[in-house]
């Protein structure tokens, strides 16, 4: 237990103070920095898009000069000649033609660059809404009717469950905060198993590559070297959670505090948040990163050296990957869908796709805690396998791939199980 101890402090005091570490830890930091102070920057230092208009329609340049669009100004220019010399000296940014045909606005936009899609859509929704009024001024259409006309359909969506009676109650729907929630979280796991599949593997086939190996399984047992490696960079990722979880109490708290902040929670609950979807979510990421990590570890036993560690984590990436976009894909488009009802049974796959179907509301919680147990066996077995085969993996040097040297390393265990 002590050796055990010994190698996974030093796994992890390495690689703590290792620079990728520190960069890997600081970098949502620096990112939600850089957001916020382009955000900042785009706000203040913003400038006014100038929009030259040509029509021979009175109301329709009146409607539009008059119009308060955010950062885009309307001038009306007597000619389409004298638009085009002021967007040449670059007095303008742009020039619009518009014609009415049969209540009926034909637009044209005239730009040396790109006045961006927000400005554009901007500019769209304006000319449609004074289309509209054309067309009610046509039809003699009064105020009161226009807007009846505008008024959109009403659509409500209520979650309903069955009581013990079979009488239907209608509860609160929370799946769309759920699913913000889940997706978020996803993302951060798919985010950590890329990272730490690669540490994992690198720090076993570092190793074995300096071909000391056989003088560390001298003098301890190969099993308690391969889950004191293990321990140590779960230990190192569990760091990096605590860290994020409690720079997220503290901003919270400070937060909390903004008035946008403020009106956000007033529509949200506790119980919105804290429910089954959340901490099966939670376990599914946890048990999640365990799994992935002994998975690199025994990818990371197989090559010969540090070099082909890349090689060696690209199916445990891939595999990752699949879930999370079987997870984007019919999760959220079509949660229905024959494939993620099947994937979200199966083990390391399920720790994306699951729990967006709990988040959905398509899955009941007796479903969702066998697949969660279906995870942890499967952990358990492939945690096994992996300490029984650490020993004739480490040992095997093949130049032919990882499955080669899986079937060396397979043909050595059972060679020893002979004697």
């Amino acid at each position: 237990m002590n050796k055990f101890w010994i190698i996974a402090s030093d796994v992890y005091k390495k690689n703590v103070r290792s620079l990728s570490f520190i960069i890997m830890l600081l970098a949502p930091f620096l990112l939600m920095g850089i957001v916020y102070l382009v955000g900042s920057l785009a706000t203040n230092f913003s400038s006014e898009t100038t929009i030259a208009l040509v029509s021979k329609e009175d109301a329709v340049t009146d409607a539009l000069t008059a119009s308060k669009l955010q950062d885009v100004t309307f001038k009306t220019y007597p000619s389409e000649q004298a638009a085009k010399q002021a967007l040449k000296a670059e007095k303008i940014d742009g020039f619009m033609t518009v014609e009415n045909t049969d209540e009926t606005l034909n637009a044209t936009l005239y730009a040396t660059s790109s006045i961006g899609t927000t400005t554009e859509l901007e500019i769209q929704q304006t000319l449609s809404q004074l289309q509209s009024m054309l067309r009610a001024n046509q039809l003699q259409l009064s105020s009161k009717e226009v807007t009846a006309l505008a008024q959109p359909a009403l659509f409500e969506k209520n979650k309903v469950s069955f009581n013990d009676q079979g009488k239907m109650v209608t509860g609160e729907d929370n799946s769309a905060i759920q699913l913000v929630l889940v997706i978020g979280i996803t993302v951060v796991l798919f985010i950590f198993i890329t990272s730490y599949s690669s540490i994992i593997a690198q720090e076993i086939a570092s190793e074995k590559g300096t071909r000391i190996m056989e003088v560390i399984l001298s003098s301890t047992k190969a099993k308690t070297h391969f889950y004191g490696k293990l321990t140590g960079v779960v230990l190192v990722a569990l760091t990096q959670i605590i860290v994020y979880a409690v720079a997220f109490i503290v901003g919270y708290s400070q937060l909390k505090k903004l008035e946008f902040v403020q009106s956000l929670l007033d529509t949200i609950t506790l119980d919105k948040l804290l429910g089954p979807a959340l901490w099966f979510t939670l376990l599914f990421f946890v048990f999640g990163i365990l799994v992935y990590a002994v998975l690199a570890a025994l990818c990371g036993s197989l090559v010969s050296k540090p070099e082909d560690t890349a090689k060696a984590v690209q199916p445990i990436i891939y595999i990752g990957m699949i879930g999370y976009i079987i997870g984007f894909t019919f999760g959220t488009n079509d949660p229905q869908n024959i494939v993620i009802k099947v994937t979200s049974f199966i083990p390391l796959v399920s720790s994306y796709v699951m729990p967006i179907r709990l988040a959905t509301d398509t899955v009941s919680l007796t479903q969702a805690s066998l697949s969660f147990g279906l995870l942890v066996l499967f952990g358990i077995g492939l945690t096994l396998v992996s300490a029984n085969l650490y020993k004739s993996n480490v040992l095997v040097y093949s130049e032919k791939g990882m499955f080669q040297s899986l079937k060396q390393s397979l043909t050595i265990l059972a060679n020893e199980k002979k004697k």
